[in-house]
């Protein structure tokens, strides 16, 4: 396992519970408005400090009275062929793990839902997904347009009935960015994924973006995500804006 970060304590990414997060190294996409460059890109994964595993462990063990779970994040996790092997070693200590992930291994997704090895799972949909129609393949490009990657968008698809169907608390959702994306695009996003437990719409924060373009675009008023969200509620279980 390759490790960019550590953050000792998180209140809101893990539903909840007290936890911790741990940053994997490395991504398979390239979405323009990720601020963490540090994780994706080739160049800066080498310049950035690396946590060792042990040195990991090291810290989880001393926290087992104060922390309930561990967030594995990225980058995206399910690209390290040792991370369920990783994750049974968290739960060894007694913590309850959240994985993120863009969906794009749907095999490694199964192996880590068979061996009951999550406790929540939060997907991020980066763009409509296409149906099969005339514009399916407009629809595909538009996901690798958002992701800056060719993708395989039935993968994708693959991931999502997973995580529906898996028994595992589960979330869906999408960053929104004024150039990536419309108020259409996410109504198509949560027609496609209708019947989901629940489904959160984030804002874009214009950071240290991997395209350093989007540092300098304005997210969308939070009146425009509201109004998002009060459409396409009746989709979820729970529908919010974060």
């Amino acid at each position: 396992m390759i490790f960019g970060g550590l953050q000792k304590l998180t209140l809101i990414d893990f539903p909840g519970k007290l936890a911790c997060t741990i940053f994997c190294a490395g991504c398979n996409f390239r979405c323009h408005f990720c601020y963490n460059r540090e994780l994706v890109l080739a160049e800066e994964i080498k310049r950035h400090p690396k946590i060792s595993e042990d040195d990991f462990f090291e810290f989880l063990s001393e926290k087992r009275k104060l922390l309930e779970g561990v967030c594995v994040t990225g980058g995206e996790p399910t690209l390290q062929k040792d991370l369920p092997d990783f994750i049974k070693k968290i739960k060894k200590l007694g913590f309850l793990v959240k994985l993120d992930t863009n969906g794009s291994n749907p095999g490694m997704l199964e192996k880590l839902f068979r061996e009951k090895l999550i406790d929540y799972i939060a997907m991020d949909i980066k763009a409509p997904l296409g149906v099969k129609s005339k514009i399916s393949n407009l629809k595909s490009k538009k996901y690798e347009k958002v992701v800056g990657a060719k993708i395989n968008l039935n993968k994708i698809k693959k991931s999502i009935e997973l995580v529906k169907n898996s028994g595992v608390d589960y979330e869906f959702r999408t960053t929104v960015v004024p150039v990536l994306h419309t108020k259409e695009d996410i109504i198509q996003i949560a027609r496609e994924i209708s019947s989901a437990k629940k489904y959160f719409l984030q804002n874009f924060r214009p950071k240290k973006t991997v395209d350093p373009k989007l540092a300098k675009i304005k997210p969308y008023p939070q009146e425009f995500l509201l109004e998002i969200q009060k459409a396409i509620s009746p989709f979820f279980e729970i529908c919010q804006v974060r």
